[in-house]
């Protein structure tokens, strides 16, 4: 406390990371909630009555039924129940690689090292799996840097829709798979692969 009985810098600023962590912590509890019930109700309901397409329009006529498109498909257990990278390694699915013939696929091998994340598991980011579907140009620079370690990553912006939040728990698997992500355990091989540097070639698939 400073000597007028104000809060002083450090201690206002350890308010805020605390008022910060539980906001944090908040969001992600409501989050688990609400993938929970979807997921506990998720057994691919009919376009008829999935809440989003319009029961008396077109489109229930014409589109095929997410459990027929998906359920020949690589399965999992969250989100929209399917291992998108699984099935396109797999060969089940063969998505279009570009629109325009002249675009050149940069499928990248690099693997970035987040290291910053506190007590969790540290965060092994694969280009590999990524590239497979995204052009480098969809992430760099808007969402992230190219200069490992100065993108300014945390969970507060992921869990607010930024970052790796913009796509993880939209299109991508959701947010509460926490160890798809923090899979490094300090001290372990994986780790030690990394040596001293943030990045490496040719990881794991």
């Amino acid at each position: 406390m400073t000597p007028a009985g104000r809060p002083g810098p450090s201690t206002s600023f350890a308010a805020g990371a605390r008022r910060a962590a539980w906001r944090c912590l908040l969001a992600l509890a409501l989050l688990a909630v609400g993938v929970l019930a979807f997921g506990a109700a998720q057994e691919w309901k009919k376009i008829a009555s999935d809440g989003l397409h319009d029961p008396a329009g077109p489109a229930v006529g014409v589109l095929q039924e997410p459990a027929e498109a998906l359920a020949a498909l690589a399965p999992d257990t969250a989100g929209n129940q399917v291992r998108w990278v699984s099935a396109l390694d797999q060969g089940q699915i063969q998505p279009r690689t570009n629109i325009l013939p002249e675009t050149k696929v940069n499928l990248r091998t690099t693997e970035v090292l987040l290291k910053n994340t506190g007590e969790m598991a540290m965060v092994r980011f694969p280009h590999r799996q990524h590239t497979a579907w995204l052009d480098c140009s969809n992430c760099h620079d808007s969402l992230f840097q190219q200069k490992p370690g100065t993108s300014g990553i945390n969970m507060f912006l992921i869990l607010s829709g930024e970052k790796c939040g913009l796509c993880h728990g939209a299109v991508a698997f959701p947010l509460t798979e926490c160890k798809r992500c923090h899979s490094v355990e300090r001290g372990s091989p994986e780790h030690l692969a990394f040596g001293k540097s943030l990045v490496r070639e040719g990881g794991t698939p």
